[in-house]
């Protein structure tokens, strides 16, 4: 799924996650190291990167706030694990905000207690990140996945209205798809060797987009776990899915292709 935040393809948010990451670990090494060698300027550097640190978790979360909402499959696993991606990295800001206060001025010698809660967030930290990992790289958030002549990404928000107008016959090659936002609902378009098919953007196993997966042959495969269905008829062909998918009728008028609702 490509991202929604991102700047000639590249995720945003994944290119602003590593600062915080750094800073707010740094200051809590900084902030130990500086207490057991009696070093002001130690724990000065860490109050400094705490500062830092949680602006820059503030700036990255712009970009993933935005693709939590627009990117993220809805009723999916993904989405399950970014909301706890969320709460964590949330309630570790939280947390390296509450020492902050506690501690006053970069320059203030750091105390057990405001120690004590940065290892709390920082462990809270370390946890979003390890479910942002899997988002990425299992889930493929923010993974522009595009096969050999699959054509560049593609997705179109249509308005209301009866048997809208969802493309063009001549802006898919076969085994291309588009993903479409209708009525609240995500639909793919796609063209196969015998024609134009629709059918729902969500495999039944673990609500992995399909748009995100590969077609070939009127098969369409899910990227998350390799579910395969007859985009035809929506029928499932493969596990581990144990269901098929909801298929949409087309209308084809002119170089316009509507879907009939």
């Amino acid at each position: 799924m490509r991202s929604t935040a991102s700047f000639k393809g590249h995720p945003i948010h994944v290119i602003l996650i590593p600062f915080p990451i750094a800073f707010l670990g740094g200051s809590v090494l900084f902030d130990l190291a500086g207490r057991l060698l009696e070093s002001p300027a130690l724990w000065t550097t860490g109050g400094h990167l705490v500062i830092a640190g949680i602006v820059m978790g503030l700036v990255a979360a712009v970009p993933g706030a935005i693709d939590y909402f627009t990117t993220v499959p809805p009723r999916s696993s993904a989405k399950e694990r970014a909301t706890k991606h969320a709460l964590a990295n949330l309630s570790a800001l939280i947390l390296f905000a509450i020492s902050w206060l506690i501690r006053g001025a970069p320059a203030e010698a750091p105390t057990i207690v405001t120690i004590g809660i940065g290892a709390v967030a920082l462990v809270l930290l370390a946890m979003g990140g390890w479910m942002g990992g899997t988002l990425a790289y299992r889930n493929q958030i923010g993974v522009d996945h595009r096969y050999a002549d699959a054509g560049k990404w593609n997705e179109e928000r249509i308005g209301d209205g009866p048997d809208p107008v969802v493309g063009r016959t001549s802006e898919l090659e076969v085994n291309q798809m588009k993903l479409l936002h209708l009525d609240g609902d995500r639909i793919v378009l796609a063209r196969t060797e015998e024609g134009f098919v629709a059918f729902d953007d969500r495999c039944p196993h673990r609500g992995g987009s399909l748009a995100g997966g590969s077609m070939i042959c009127g098969t369409v495969q899910c990227p998350w776990h390799g579910s395969q269905f007859d985009v035809r008829d929506g029928g499932m062909k493969a596990g581990p899915a144990e269901s098929g998918i909801r298929t949409h009728e087309l209308r084809v008028e002119g170089d316009e292709i509507r879907i009939v609702r």
